[in-house]
């Protein structure tokens, strides 16, 4: 049960299916309640007062929700620990760093765009890439709910595999990236990804993008069997010789009580600092 400004909502979350409901008397609360019927699909049980659209503010960002089909709402609460470490990362750079003004970042698997807004407020120029072109609609209308439409974002449609394939193609460069690959998924023309065939090439890719010494990489994962070491390695091996460190951690949903429950996990690449 989670609340997203006025509304509550019920929904699925696999790392909590047996944990007793601390609070049962609580749960007729939730205005909407996300029911699976097999596999991915599910609807939507309205219980309550549950407006078409209705917006959230966090810090200086502001975010357009609705109940999506997929019993998701546009917005990701775990990755909030992330968008303060992605300023940090853009606003404070390493010697050996390039300026922040111009600062590139690539932003794939972007979704409605949290970390690609999070960016853009720290002064870089960024690259939002996802499949869906609702979904980049989607992101455009958070940008401008937060005063951002005139930062520059480019808002890119496509594949990311093949989006970087065509990029070093044109000797694109980039200083940063930031990657919320899927377990599955499917590109805008039928491609598919398989993180467990596909990360590892896409890793090598980004590598060749950032010339091997990005600023940083933040790489999160909802994944069964890629926990931060894994994926902390998968990084260093991409970047070998970099002089940098993963530091991976878990994300984590917070109660008003202090109780977490665990919802994927963080991996952060940042370029080592001279002396």
């Amino acid at each position: 049960m989670e609340r997203f400004g006025p509304v509550i909502v019920d929904r699925p979350a696999p790392a909590v299916d047996r944990v007793a409901r601390a609070q049962p008397d609580l749960w007729s609360q939730a205005a909407a309640r996300y029911e699976r019927t097999g596999g991915e699909s599910g609807q939507w049980i309205i219980r309550g007062e549950v407006p078409p659209e209705w917006s959230v503010r966090r810090g200086a960002l502001v975010f357009e929700l609705k109940c999506t089909p997929l019993g998701q709402v546009g917005l990701f609460p775990e990755q909030a620990a992330n968008w303060p470490w992605l300023r940090a990362s853009i606003e404070s750079p390493p010697a050996r760093a390039p300026t922040a003004q111009g600062l590139r970042v690539l932003n794939l698997f972007a979704y409605t765009g949290a970390s690609t807004l999070a960016a853009a407020l720290g002064g870089a120029e960024v690259v939002h890439v996802d499949a869906a072109k609702n979904v980049v609609a989607w992101t455009r209308r958070n940008a401008a709910l937060s005063g951002l439409a005139d930062r520059p974002i480019r808002w890119i449609v496509e594949d990311a595999v093949k989006f970087c394939k065509r990029e070093l193609r044109r000797g694109a460069r980039y200083d940063a990236v930031i990657l919320d690959p899927p377990s599955y998924g499917h590109g805008p023309r039928g491609e598919v990804w398989r993180l467990s065939r596909h990360l590892e090439r896409l890793l090598a890719l980004l590598a060749e993008l950032t010339g091997r010494q990005p600023r940083f990489v933040l790489l999160t994962c909802h994944t069964p069997g890629y926990d931060a070491p894994r994926l902390g390695r998968m990084i260093e091996a991409a970047l070998a010789g970099a002089p940098g460190r993963a530091e991976g951690e878990t994300l984590v949903l917070r109660s008003a009580d202090g109780r977490t429950m665990p919802a994927g996990v963080a991996v952060r690449w940042r370029l080592a600092s001279d002396g």
